[in-house]
């Protein structure tokens, strides 16, 4: 074997800063170490999230809007605080170590949520005959605390595990980069198997142990995700921080406006290249030019003034691949605007469909219960199933005819998902009908009265959910690392996950708007407390005409959508 054989081309290092060996470090026998944290993180999350609405409404007090907007907030604050750990990470510490240290933050906000749950003192002790808690201030402080600082702890963590994960296969490597793709599939595959464990025993648990327990678990799970990840460092290939990201964006910014009277030459190579094979991040490709956005050219057109001391002026000349990576983060916006409403729509199961189930018959059997948050294990189910089917079969099958090498573009593989989550929508909305239908005729208006209807007719709300989130979200993990330029894919992994925490942001301004606008005239309004004089039916049936728009507006933008080319790279 050549001695360039021997070692990564992608400029990645080991954890001595060498070069990475190719036989001793990345691929698959890496990924374990990082899929196990990912597993672990993912059940401690879940393990929170999927029944945070009961405690917040029984444990704290909280009333139906107030407990589902809360959960809500912290949720999409989890998925901005990626932004932080994104830029850290591409600009400073390197995936690696974003990730160490905000597990470690991450394990800390558990501990703290843990014993708020299970120590005299910080338990809610005034509760009434219902089991609804009255806590003090000092109580409701000390759980948010935790909460929020859980949400920094996965803000380090969230954007990078992804993009890290796929760092361990080499893009210069035509076998390697084959398995990336696949790594994708099986990373959320990963995390539904945490998730599934979470919306089973750790909801359960809760429900019937105690929440001390429910908390504490999770604790734990996280612990043992630091120590995953830490035991394969010596596999482990890191790419190398660029620097800030922001900052080289702002330059071509800037550039550009100072150069607003200059005129862009026909001839597109003219324009300012460094000489360099690679572009000035070590480890990253440089990239074509594009026809799109030529106003940002500007920024590599030379002039008299573009030197500072026989040296080029960053702020007044910025090579062809900078321009790029401007254009390349412009030209994802459009469509990471289009998962705002899928994530608003995915917010649901941890609220909406968690209350709508407490009013459903949540027996099974004469001795045996569920609770509703629960049922969230059935969307878990439809990716574990999803996810190997589409790998084995989908993909195979569908390359036949379209040729390309994933079978569906990843674009196309989005709005596939976008069309079935106007199916869930609907599924809620034909059950509440129902549900509503028989409170009326029975006569079942009080808060404590228990609809006899199955909490089992949810599954097919929760399983389409979950079918949308295999080609959704998968395909946005994919499109965003693809099309991020080199240097800048932590960051556009936290851009991609910032739709979650809009489309949760956006939850919560739908539910006060909706309980604003319906509850005027002493009306109950849609979302009342008393779910039996509501009509979350009309709130589901927003959200399923919201994303029937959403996918109207994401077809004509996928259409007119152009992929990043790296030079030398050709596509199919």
């Amino acid at each position: 074997m050549a001695e360039e054989d021997i070692y990564a081309k992608d400029g990645t290092v080991d954890y001595r800063k060498r070069p990475a060996i190719k036989k001793e470090t990345g691929t698959w026998k890496a990924c374990p170490f990082i899929l196990g944290n990912e597993c672990c993180e993912r059940l401690a999350y879940y393990g929170m999230s999927t029944n945070l609405v009961n405690y917040l409404l029984k444990r704290l007090g909280q009333g139906t809007a107030s407990s589902a907007n809360n959960v809500t907030n912290w949720s999409g604050t989890c998925y901005i605080t990626p932004l932080i750990g994104a830029f850290l990470a591409d600009a400073y510490l390197g995936r690696y170590w974003t990730i160490a240290i905000f597990s470690i933050i991450y394990v800390f906000g558990l501990t703290l949520l843990t014993l708020s749950a299970s120590v005299h003192g910080l338990v809610p002790s005034s509760c009434d005959s219902n089991g609804v808690c009255h806590p003090t201030i000092g109580q409701s402080v000390i759980c948010f605390a935790a909460l929020y600082i859980i949400a920094l702890g996965t803000g380090g963590i969230k954007p990078c595990v992804s993009s890290f994960g796929a760092d361990q296969f080499d893009e210069a490597d035509e076998a390697e980069r084959k398995h990336k793709n696949s790594f994708f599939n099986w990373f959320y595959f990963s995390i539904n198997i945490g998730a599934l464990v979470a919306a089973s025993v750790l909801v359960y648990i809760q429900m019937h142990v105690g929440w001390g327990w429910g908390f504490g678990i999770p604790a734990v799970a996280m612990a043992i995700a630091v120590v995953s990840f830490f035991s394969g460092t010596r596999r482990f290939r890191n790419q190398k921080p660029g620097g800030s990201p922001l900052t080289r964006l702002c330059q071509v910014i800037v550039a550009s406006l100072k150069k607003f009277q200059v005129t862009v030459p026909a001839d597109k190579s003219l324009l300012y290249e460094t000489a360099d094979e690679e572009s000035v991040v070590k480890g990253s490709r440089k990239l074509d030019h594009t026809n799109t956005l030529t106003f940002l050219d500007k920024a590599a057109v030379g002039t008299e003034k573009d030197q500072i001391k026989g040296s080029v002026n960053p702020w007044r000349l910025c090579s062809v691949t900078q321009v790029e990576e401007l254009k390349c983060i412009i030209r994802m916006l459009p469509v990471w605007a289009t998962g705002i409403i899928f994530s608003t729509v995915y917010a649901q199961m941890s609220t909406m469909f968690v209350l709508q189930g407490d009013t459903m018959d949540i027996h099974m059997g004469p001795h045996f219960t569920i609770p509703p948050a629960s049922l969230s294990i059935f969307d878990t189910i439809s990716v574990l199933i999803w996810v190997p089917i589409y790998d084995f079969l989908i993909v195979p099958f569908v390359r036949r005819f379209t040729g390309h090498k994933h079978g569906f573009t990843q674009l196309q593989r989005m709005g596939i998902g976008l069309f079935i989550s106007i199916f869930s929508m609907v599924a809620a909305t034909i059950l509440e009908v129902k549900r509503l239908h028989m409170v009326r005729q029975r006569n079942l208006y009080d808060a404590d009265d228990t609809i006899p209807m199955s909490v089992f007719w949810q599954i097919p709300q929760y399983f389409l959910i979950g079918c949308s989130e295999v080609f959704t979200f998968i395909g946005q993990l994919e499109f965003f690392y693809e099309q991020a330029p080199d240097s800048m894919r932590s960051l556009c992994s936290a851009l991609s996950l910032t739709t979650i925490a809009l489309g949760n942001f956006l939850s919560t301004l739908l539910v006060n708007i909706v309980t604003s606008i319906t509850k005027r005239n002493g009306n109950p309004g849609w979302i009342p407390d008393n779910l039996n004089r509501g009509h979350i039916d009309y709130f589901f049936l927003l959200l399923a005409i919201m994303s029937i728009v959403n996918l109207i507006v994401y077809i004509f933008i996928a259409r007119w959508f152009t992929y990043k080319k790296a030079v030398g790279e050709f596509r199919k």
